[in-house]
């Protein structure tokens, strides 16, 4: 399904949604085809359940999302170096 089908189908509704066919382009996730995992009664729902699915299945495409936004604007953030627990207590030596 496009994000506009899904709007008209689970209106006003959360939601746990896979993208099946996505791009990048400027830095923008750009969802081709998307599949609907599942419904949730409020934002914490569906973000706990899409903390769980991607603990599962750490390779798929999961987002949490409202059915209320006209359209999808998900960035993309490049990350450089890992950050740990103890990194951002380092403290420089001269």
């Amino acid at each position: 399904m496009r994000w506009s089908e899904i709007k008209t189908v689970y209106p006003d509704q959360w939601l746990v949604i896979e993208a099946l066919e996505a791009r990048t382009e400027n830095d923008q996730r750009l969802l081709d085809r998307i599949a609907v995992v599942e419904l949730c009664p409020d934002g914490a729902t569906a973000m706990q359940r899409y903390r769980q699915l991607h603990q599962q299945y750490p390779l798929r495409e999961f987002y949490f999302v409202h059915t209320s936004r006209e359209t999808l604007d998900i960035r993309e953030r490049q990350w450089i170096g890992v950050r740990t627990k103890s990194a951002a207590n380092a403290v420089a030596i001269p």
